[in-house]
């Protein structure tokens, strides 16, 4: 076995963070730091365990199976083919990669050349984007590696004169109803727990690259990567979301998530400030979109069996996403909400059950089964404005978990249900 290297560490807990830390991580903090005023500690929290926690548990788990297929085939053929799609096409031209486009549009395009028409520009932007993607260039694997760095020492640096010189008073009524839930809805739209379980294999294959080919090694100097990310991404997240908290008396939750990160790098660095800032994260949305086009298409590829190749499905996946995109940032988050609430629970439960030791296919099933159900029931009562007071008696309803007791009861009678005559059932799905 081969000794622990602090560079190696280091190494790959850079790349881990830049797999977490995508440009659209940028808006989120601010934003929920803004609408949280006095209470943006809680709501950062909330935030974090949300993204960063959540997707750490999700790759200790992959770590613990041996990859993602291992902890969702529990559920069932079926069940996890449906949920690994889903999960794909969340990060994919769903939600994640028209986001890198209308991020890029409102924060370095509309700024500075406000002409440009946004179909235009998508149409520009995915044409960039399907040429680099169909194209393996090495070009993209330099502009990833210079750009994240430039992007989190210019967030530094705006973090640091953000504390040293803050531009307001810190609101002492919050913005929002209900701070940690939102903080939790925010790390969700992160998707950086759906982006692990696509993603998190490449850390290990990174791991083996560098001689750490015994499996408990490769988890272990994964997982101590994983901590320098995770406390990497907290300053980061710390110093974005006290810089939203600053101007929390000056807007309120009428303003669009990039007009106020925008407003920031403003008012702390002035007008070279955005145009470095616009710059930096044009190109990190773009190596972004290409990473994800290039792994969608891929698995799509693999799961349609040769039905469609490789090349075309990037082909539809950048018209698709370019259609998308057209809709905005904001409105994209808001498309990404109730998706996300339905998507996230069953994920979370494969992955918490995944840390047990092996149960009888009934728990997987009926435990997802039911988070399924209840996220669903959740989405459609907010997002459809249909009262369920049921819901509310459910213990933590206010932070988005009212699935989590019942998908426990439900593990809990899928077990004692799931007799050798049943287990043939579910292995069926």
């Amino acid at each position: 076995m081969k000794k622990h290297s602090y560079t190696d560490i280091f190494v790959i807990g850079f790349a881990l963070f830049s797999m977490f830390f995508g440009a659209g991580n940028v808006v989120f903090p601010p934003f929920l730091g803004m609408s949280a005023g006095k209470d943006w500690v809680v709501g950062l929290v909330c935030y974090y365990i949300a993204d960063i926690g959540l997707a750490l548990l999700a790759m200790l788990s992959m770590f613990k199976k041996g990859g993602v297929h291992s902890i969702l085939s529990p559920a069932g053929r079926l069940p996890s083919t449906i949920l690994m799609c889903s999960t794909v096409l969340c990060i994919g031209p769903m939600l994640a990669i028209p986001r890198t486009a209308a991020m890029t549009f409102e924060t370095s395009i509309e700024p500075l050349f406000p002409s440009v028409k946004g179909v235009v520009f998508s149409i520009v932007f995915f044409l960039l984007v399907f040429l680099c993607s169909v194209k393996e260039s090495a070009v993209v694997d330099i502009v990833g590696k210079i750009m994240t760095p430039l992007l989190l020492i210019g967030l530094l640096v705006l973090i640091f004169k953000g504390a040293a010189a803050p531009l307001g008073e810190i609101n002492q009524i919050p913005h929002a109803e209900n701070v940690a839930g939102d903080g939790i809805k925010a790390g969700y739209q992160t998707m950086d727990v759906l982006a692990t379980l696509v993603f998190g294999g490449l850390i290990l294959k990174s791991a083996h690259e560098k001689g750490y080919t015994d499996e408990k090694e490769k988890s272990s100097i994964a997982i101590k990567a994983g901590l320098v990310a995770g406390l990497i991404l907290l300053i980061i997240y710390t110093g974005l979301t006290h810089l939203g908290a600053t101007v929390s008396s000056k807007y309120d939750l009428s303003i669009g998530r990039s007009s106020l990160m925008l407003a920031i790098v403003e008012g702390l660095m002035g007008q070279r400030g955005t145009v470095l800032y616009a710059l930096v994260v044009a190109l990190a949305c773009i190596t972004t979109a290409i990473g994800l086009v290039s792994s969608c298409s891929e698995y799509f590829a693999n799961l349609l069996k040769g039905r469609l190749s490789y090349k075309s499905l990037v082909l539809l996946i950048c018209l698709f996403s370019a259609i998308v995109s057209n809709v905005g940032l904001d409105m994209l988050i808001s498309i990404a909400a109730p998706v996300l609430d339905v998507v996230y629970p069953p994920i979370l439960v494969l992955i918490a059950l995944s840390f047990l030791p092996n149960q009888k296919r009934g728990v997987y099933f009926a435990a997802t089964l039911c988070a399924v159900i209840m996220s669903s029931i959740t989405a459609i009562s907010v997002y459809g404005n249909i009262p369920m007071p049921f819901l509310k008696l459910l213990p933590f309803d206010h932070l988005g978990f009212n699935w989590l007791i019942p998908s426990a009861i439900a593990a809990i009678a899928g077990y004692f249900l799931s007799f050798k005559q049943e287990k043939a059932a579910f292995d069926k799905f």
